[in-house]
């Protein structure tokens, strides 16, 4: 029994202090890779796909204004204002699927990037936990700047396109840095599922949500602008 719980005792010190670790270090160091990318460069091998993954880190002051405007007014209106979690929204969501209405998410941008950055996609309560445990630590030891640059950085926004400067240069014939209002608002239209909206060529539901992200990116707070271009 005591063999027992020294191996929780050690695990559990291992498993906080690792995770800590990472966190603190990746404050400042880039994600050039992420799990997502690893499990979907597998998942095309194994239809035996060559593999693709399109990626080019770049530092949030490379990344037009319009972009985070965009998928604040898109993915999460209450970003800079939240601790991590909409709890609103969480509760709005979950009435409605007690309500027989289709389920939908109610993950915060802070949320997705836990995922994106440290996690695997799923629905388990096994992935919850831990993607609500690596949400506290990012906003408490990166801020939102840092959040929002890891995000635009890491999110799929395409077939094996992953991060704003891979879209823009794939989607757009552009640079991150050079994304219009139009382009940046068709990106976060495509968000909730990329691998089927796709942004350089939008559908009509897709051209009407970007003209209702346009509308919503002039009533949300603004995101610390860095570039005007």
């Amino acid at each position: 029994m005591n063999k027992i719980l020294r191996w929780i005792r050690n695990a559990l010190i291992f498993f906080f202090t690792s995770t800590i670790i990472s966190v603190i270090v990746l404050k400042w160091v880039p994600a050039y890779i992420t799990p997502l990318m690893l499990i979907r460069c597998c998942e095309q091998m194994a239809h035996g796909e060559f593999p693709r993954m399109s990626h080019q880190w770049v530092p949030i002051e490379r990344i037009n204004h319009n972009l985070p405007q965009a998928v604040i007014a898109s993915e999460d209106n209450l970003f800079l204002r939240h601790n991590g979690f909409d709890f609103e929204e969480i509760y709005r969501a979950r009435l409605e699927a007690l309500e027989g209405k289709r389920e939908r998410g109610a993950s915060t941008i802070t949320q997705q990037t836990a995922k994106n950055i440290f996690l695997w996609p799923g629905h388990s309560w096994t992935r919850k936990g831990f993607e609500a445990y690596f949400t506290v630590l990012i906003e408490h030891i990166w801020g939102k700047e840092r959040i929002m640059e890891m995000y635009l950085n890491s999110i799929e926004m395409g077939d094996g396109i992953y991060g704003a400067e891979a879209v823009a240069q794939k989607h757009f014939n552009t640079s991150a840095e050079h994304l219009t209002k139009k382009q940046a608002a068709l990106i976060a239209a495509s968000l909730p599922n990329p691998l089927k909206r796709n942004s350089a060529d939008p559908t009509k539901y897709m051209l009407k949500r970007q003209r209702k992200i346009i509308d919503l990116m002039g009533k949300v707070d603004n995101f610390p602008e860095y570039n005007e271009e």
